[in-house]
């Protein structure tokens, strides 16, 4: 075994790949039940998906806010209260009667999720030595990606026994075992707890590095938020597939997410110029991004594109958390919070420029459009590179 791997705080990313599997279940989990939604409470379907859209903001607000407000109270009460609150929302709209409770307690539960990713990153990034950081941070986004490969298949399992009031109930139940154990794990005298009359210092958190990573981060989200978003409908409307014939190939897609994160955990601690490992593998991104989306000859081929471009774009993600989270410890909570914003702004971005690139010159805009993106992340990670040299 790994000396290394063995000293890391093995509970707490337990605990906290638990509550991001819940966090992001939370909203991620709802698409298999658009129309079950729709019918249930008499509203269209796209009203129903707007859902995603309101979670979204909520989340981005309240990022940046509780990774704030966990430095200067400390982070144990953030996460176990985002979490619990999370629980009591999700609960809540299981027992809604009306779409508009079901989206006043989405958006409640997309702004605890929120609260809560930030925060759990500055904790684990606090809780571990920088020679650690990409692999600790690797493992609790793990917990996100799992969601698409696990949690999405495991709702429309579920769901098809105990409909979608029946999931929403399960994931509350997640949401708050999460929160207990990261009671259990997180504790009282660990450092950055329990920050006492610290204030952190905003000019230190908004340093040029800090927010020239920001904006590195917005692009290389809305690169992976094009494929993310839109994978399934590029084949359908390629391939002519049915939305079921898309199962297998959004699986493997999710696969190179997942193996991507857990591998790039392991090259940020290995190779440890972690801004040019980010800048090396976004290029590769924008590459795979072309061939993917103005090459396809075959499903097959396309399957086996989207799998080396989401693997390449997850690869980086570790490398560029790790560097992101290399600040002062007594504004990381922070800076790891207004992280959570930026992704959201990327989100946005991706969902907006896809929709408006389909209308204009259709799927194969995606390609310039994605590359494009990931070759700015990565001229934008070889200046932050430089500015820290």
């Amino acid at each position: 075994m790994n000396p290394k791997s063995a000293n890391l705080p093995w509970a707490l990313i337990g605990a906290a790949c638990l509550g991001s599997f819940a966090a992001t279940s939370s909203g991620t989990t709802r698409a298999p039940f658009l129309l079950d939604m729709a019918h249930d409470l008499d509203v269209s379907m796209p009203l129903v998906a707007n859902l995603v859209s309101l979670t979204s903001i909520s989340w981005g607000i309240t990022s940046a806010l509780g990774g704030w407000l966990s430095d200067v109270v400390g982070r144990r009460p953030l996460l176990v209260a985002a979490l619990f609150t999370l629980a009591l929302s999700v609960l809540a709209q299981a027992l809604a009667g009306s779409f508009f409770w079901v989206a006043v307690w989405a958006t409640v539960g997309g702004a605890c999720s929120g609260a809560f990713m930030g925060v759990v990153f500055a904790e684990v990034s606090g809780r571990v030595p920088d020679s650690q950081r990409g692999r600790a941070l690797g493992w609790v986004m793990s917990g996100q990606s799992l969601t698409l490969v696990i949690g999405v298949p495991m709702a429309a399992a579920v769901g098809s026994l105990i409909g979608w009031r029946g999931w929403l109930v399960c994931v509350g139940g997640l949401a708050f075992a999460a929160s207990l154990s990261l009671f259990v794990a997180v504790g009282r005298g660990t450092a950055g707890h329990m920050r006492g009359g610290v204030r952190p210092s905003l000019r230190t958190a908004l340093s040029p590095k800090v927010l020239g990573l920001l904006g590195t981060g917005i692009a290389e989200r809305i690169c992976y938020g094009l494929a993310a978003v839109y994978f399934a409908t590029f084949l359908q409307a390629t391939y002519h597939l049915s939305l079921v014939e898309t199962a297998v190939p959004l699986a493997v897609f999710a696969l190179g997410n997942v193996a991507g994160t857990i591998l790039g955990g392991q090259i940020a601690d290995r190779l440890r110029d972690r801004l040019l490992t980010f800048a090396v593998v976004m290029a590769l991104s924008g590459v795979a991004a072309l061939a993917l989306f103005l090459w396809h000859p075959s499903l097959a081929v396309s399957v086996a594109l989207g799998f080396v471009y989401v693997l390449l774009n997850a690869l980086g993600r570790p490398s560029y958390m790790a560097a992101l989270a290399s600040v002062p410890e007594a504004v990381r909570g922070t800076v790891l919070g207004l992280n959570g914003t930026t992704a959201s702004v990327g989100w946005i971005g991706a969902a907006a420029l896809g929709a408006a690139m389909i209308g204009s010159v259709g799927f194969e805009g995606f390609g310039p459009l994605a590359a494009s993106l990931a070759f700015a992340a990565t001229v934008g990670a070889l200046l932050n590179r430089r500015r820290a040299s």
